[in-house]
């Protein structure tokens, strides 16, 4: 990835948690008593993220909702959908679908850990010179920490399944941002 690139995708990155720090979530957060016999669908919250970035012949569109089910104030597990649209002009587009399953603990409420394990179908097709085509499964493992505020939590997260040029993640650190409601 070039310089211009990277660049524009950190711009992305950091106008995207400086809007969600500067928003005032907490009229929409929502607390859970979990010492009470709730029903089922009153611990369950549900968010995910959409991601944007565009540079210089460069696109990424990503959509992920997902849903957690709290079952006690400390852990969470849910499960979560993705797609993921990225084209580099003149070179290559490629397509990447799947699912996640992932686990939340927060030991105090201000931070969360997490593991998520996902599974993405990927294709990818080259343009041009690179004229060429691939689909594969890739499998990553992501262990993470954030920072949590009401229903928002900032962090990055380490692929410890990361393997070079496999085409699906072009690094095995990640930010994030997490939004549940």
């Amino acid at each position: 990835m070039s310089k211009k690139t990277t660049s524009g995708v950190l711009l992305s990155i950091l106008s995207i948690v400086f809007t969600l720090i500067s928003i005032d979530l907490s009229a929409q957060y929502q607390k859970n008593d979990f010492n009470s016999k709730n029903n089922f669908w009153q611990k369950v919250q549900f968010g995910g993220g959409l991601g944007l970035s565009f540079g210089n012949r460069y696109t990424d569109i990503s959509v992920a909702p997902s849903a957690i089910y709290n079952v006690n104030e400390y852990f969470a597990v849910g499960v979560g959908a993705q797609y993921t649209y990225v084209k580099v002009k003149e070179e290559y587009n490629s397509n990447l679908y799947g699912g996640s399953v992932i686990t939340l603990f927060n030991p105090i409420p201000e931070i969360q850990l997490s593991a998520e394990l996902e599974q993405l179908r990927v294709n990818v097709k080259g343009i041009g010179i690179n004229d060429f085509s691939d689909n594969f499964w890739n499998t990553a493992l992501f262990l993470g920490a954030g920072y949590r505020n009401g229903n928002v939590t900032i962090g990055a997260r380490y692929n410890v399944l990361f393997q070079e040029n496999n085409r699906a993640y072009s690094d095995a650190i990640m930010p994030f941002v997490r939004v549940y409601f």
